[in-house]
């Protein structure tokens, strides 16, 4: 029964145009089972099966241009990369100071972009989830919303209209490179679940497709319907460790988690403006390029509009890697800091 109303909300939300509705309609259908008493728990094997196959999806999404344009224009990139992160730690800072959420969950949770991987990682290092993935996602559905009223005034109705027309659920399957990618998944989860490494699933992959895609040895081949389970199968193992008592911390913590969204995006934007005033940079290009969203969302926006793609794409990219890197240090940091405001429960982080 959850797998059959999951798909058909899915649906549902994608035709709307609900950004990662894929992953939020089985997350919602899990948390409306699991605050209603449901207990069923989706096998450890096959969640982490699923960090797998996003950690290569990922990989694969890192080209040769992309890593140009890095080389090219390095400072520019670090650096608003830089100041964007210590923006939105600042922001989980303070909900932590104020107890908006507990523990770390507010400097993971303001993490900006890279939504799925920041509540995997979370959750590895001790955080709470379920409200990660309640930031995040509540703020992915506001930046794309945002983004793409801002993208309207550039977009070309017949462009976008051409590009939806051109999905396909059910492509013609490569089979050789449909195997050899599960295959990597694979031989990449269970190297990361020995490592011992936090996200370890999730990260190996990632590391280890992206050098093997740009060095051209490997093309993932992920056809959207195994995407659409792998998506399902987090969202589900998310959504059903929700209780109502953390329902509840949600609703409760909502309008200030709105107002720290509103903010990041007015940061990210008066970024954008410095971009065109300094650099040159059309209006456009600038504002995906500091679009606090997630890279997928961001990069579909960006297809159907007349910018820089690659510029976008770079930022974007970068912005995640450091996410990835120094997510963690900045969590310990905020528990250190604020260890004796919110309890025991930051000395997991």
């Amino acid at each position: 029964m959850m797998v059959s109303v999951s798909l058909v909300f899915s649906v549902l939300l994608h035709r709307w145009h609900v950004p990662a509705a894929l992953l939020v309609g089985p997350m919602i259908i899990g948390i409306v089972m699991g605050t209603n008493g449901a207990t069923i728990t989706p096998p450890k094997s096959l969640y982490l099966g699923a960090q797998s196959v996003l950690g290569v999806m990922i990989g694969g999404s890192m080209t040769i241009g992309i890593l140009t344009s890095f080389v090219q224009d390095w400072p520019l990139i670090i650096g608003v990369t830089t100041i964007t992160l210590l923006a939105s730690s600042f922001l989980g800072w303070i909900l932590c100071v104020k107890q908006v959420l507990p523990g770390t969950a507010g400097i993971w949770g303001s993490s900006p972009g890279a939504a799925s991987a920041m509540v995997i990682m979370a959750e590895a290092f001790g955080a709470d989830a379920r409200l990660v993935a309640f930031m995040q996602y509540v703020r992915v559905v506001i930046v794309v919303a945002v983004a793409s009223s801002v993208a309207n005034f550039w977009v070309d109705p017949e462009v976008a209209a051409a590009a939806a027309l051109a999905h396909q659920w059910f492509p013609p399957l490569d089979v050789p490179g449909f195997a050899i990618t599960l295959g990597l998944a694979a031989i990449c989860c269970l190297v990361g679940e020995k490592s011992r490494l936090p996200s370890g699933t999730l990260l190996i992959p990632i590391i280890v497709t992206m050098i093997l895609h740009v060095s051209g040895y490997i093309d993932v081949v992920l056809p959207e319907w195994f995407l659409g389970l792998t998506y399902a199968m987090i969202g589900w193992v998310i959504g059903l460790k929700f209780t109502p008592a953390v329902l509840r911390h949600a609703a409760h913590a909502f309008p200030k988690v709105l107002l720290s969204i509103i903010m990041l995006i007015g940061f990210c934007a008066g970024i954008s403006g410095l971009l065109v005033i300094f650099m040159d940079v059309d209006p456009l290009t600038a504002y995906l390029a500091t679009s606090p969203g997630g890279l997928d969302s961001v990069a579909i926006i960006a297809a159907s509009t007349n910018v820089d793609l690659s510029f976008i794409l770079v930022l974007q990219a970068t912005r995640f890697f450091m996410v990835l890197a120094f997510g963690a240090p900045l969590a310990r940091l905020v528990a250190r800091r604020t260890a004796h405001l919110t309890g025991p429960e930051n000395e997991k982080a």
